[in-house]
């Protein structure tokens, strides 16, 4: 019999409505700082130079505007769930780089792309509720605040990435933080349930995970842990898990702790 799979985990529509705003808003002012020639700096996303990846930030926080715009979906459940969003973007690649070069072409003017984004998002987003309206998003329907868990992971994973490409410190909001690491951690439980690995990720998460003997008590015999970013980083393939180990970045002990046939978790 295959490992049972554990109820997915609850996030507070408002505290998540407010670690997206944060978030926004700390890559909002970093962006409004940037010379022309930091924009037209390369970043580790294929073709993109900061300007567009910038762009596509925007865009991500607009997505939940436009999405409020619509009829709710029919049926009283999502197409979607959440643990089901980091393996369903991969197939809208092509199309969201696609609308990047389009709106980066089309609005010159960063500032205020990124004002109307965050006024939309503010107007919009019900600052109270539980967050249970569906929306109609390009990977299907979602719950709303399923939804702004996912923008948690966009942001965090492009701030990050806008760090890399800039020399950088963006800050990194706590909360969004937060759930952005949680997600992908319970991704990684749910793709390989069981309990004979325990995967830390302190402060904001461990999840048991991979089929076999499973740990009840004491010291666990399989254990992986990394930093916040440093976990990310790996689920999103920022970096490969052989350069996470060899950099002492991960700390993997347990014959049965390898985690890299399993990621990255997000295409």
């Amino acid at each position: 019999m295959p490992p049972a799979k554990k109820r997915p985990r609850a996030y507070d529509h408002l505290r998540t409505r407010t670690a997206v705003l944060a978030q926004f808003a700390h890559v909002r002012d970093a962006v409004a700082g940037l010379t022309p020639d930091q924009l037209a700096r390369p970043t580790r996303l294929g073709a993109w130079t900061v300007r567009e990846l910038a762009v596509h930030v925007a865009i991500g926080l607009s997505s939940v505007t436009r999405a409020l715009a619509l009829a709710e979906p029919p049926g009283p459940k999502p197409q979607l769930a959440l643990l089901e969003w980091p393996s369903a973007t991969a197939a809208y690649a092509a199309g969201i780089a696609e609308g990047v070069e389009e709106v980066a072409a089309a609005r010159p003017d960063l500032a205020t792309l990124f004002e109307e984004a965050e006024a939309g998002f503010t107007g919009a987003v019900p600052a109270t509720g539980t967050g249970e309206r569906l929306l109609s998003v390009r990977v299907g329907s979602m719950r709303l605040t399923d939804y702004l868990v996912s923008r948690t992971v966009e942001l965090i994973v492009h701030t990050d990435d806008l760090n890399e490409a800039l020399g950088s410190e963006i800050p990194y909001d706590r909360q969004a933080l937060a759930a952005c690491t949680r997600l992908l951690a319970d991704t990684l439980a749910d793709r390989a349930p069981g309990g004979s690995v325990e995967v830390r990720v302190p402060p904001f998460a461990v999840v048991q995970c991979i089929g076999g003997p499973k740990h009840t008590r004491g010291t666990p015999p399989n254990v992986v842990e990394a930093g916040p970013l440093t976990w990310i980083r790996l689920a999103t393939g920022r970096t490969e898990w052989a350069r996470a180990l060899a950099d002492a970045e991960v700390s993997a002990s347990g014959e049965r702790a390898d985690l890299a046939e399993l990621l990255p978790l997000v295409g």
